[in-house]
């Protein structure tokens, strides 16, 4: 099946008629005068003078730049001393120099307990609890729970064993590394608050 195109019937295009046309010729100038006439007017008179003002001013002189002091150099005579950037102690003298093994270690063949998951500056001392001679201290933690916590039981990050438990605080013992793969120990505590 062959398609054919629909021929569109075309448009005469008719000039204009002689009086139209004149007309039109001449009305052309004058339009174009008017519009003209409308840009030339004097409504940027302000911006002239202001022009014309800064023109006329008398150019002002730049001072020149200041003379540039020259210092005596510095000359380093420390060379007798010793270097800030070296060790103070050789790696061989470090290295020979035995230290004497406290036996202090923390306990890694316990279970953890859930205090420990804890830094020690975040856990807060809420409180005490006492039956029969036995004193629990309340700790709040930062998953908003309270634990109940007492003598021998662990927590902060370094492995805090709690020593004792008053009324207004409890007093642990932290074990930390020294550096240098040793273990020190030292005294926290948590106030009531």
């Amino acid at each position: 099946m062959i398609l054919k195109k629909k021929q569109l019937p075309k448009q005469s295009l008719k000039p204009l008629s002689g009086n139209r046309y004149s007309l039109t010729i001449r009305l052309l100038p004058l339009i174009g005068a008017v519009f003209l006439s409308g840009c030339s007017g004097s409504q940027h008179g302000d911006l002239e003078s202001y022009v014309a003002d800064v023109k006329s001013r008398q150019k002002s002189k730049i001072p020149e730049l200041p003379q540039v002091k020259t210092y005596p150099p510095f000359s380093y005579s420390a060379f007798d001393v010793r270097d800030p950037f070296m060790p103070l102690l050789d790696e061989e003298t470090f290295a020979s120099d035995t230290k004497e093994d406290s036996g202090l270690k923390p306990k890694t063949d316990r279970k953890p307990e859930p205090l420990e998951s804890f830094p020690l500056d975040t856990l807060t001392f809420v409180g005490h609890l006492e039956k029969q001679g036995t004193r629990w201290g309340l700790v709040a933690a930062p998953d908003k729970s309270i634990y109940k916590v007492q003598v021998g039981g662990y927590m902060g990050k370094n492995f805090g064993k709690i020593i004792k438990i008053t009324e207004t605080k409890i007093l642990l013992r932290e074990i930390i590394s020294d550096g240098s793969d040793g273990w020190l120990d030292r005294e926290a505590s948590l106030a009531l608050s």
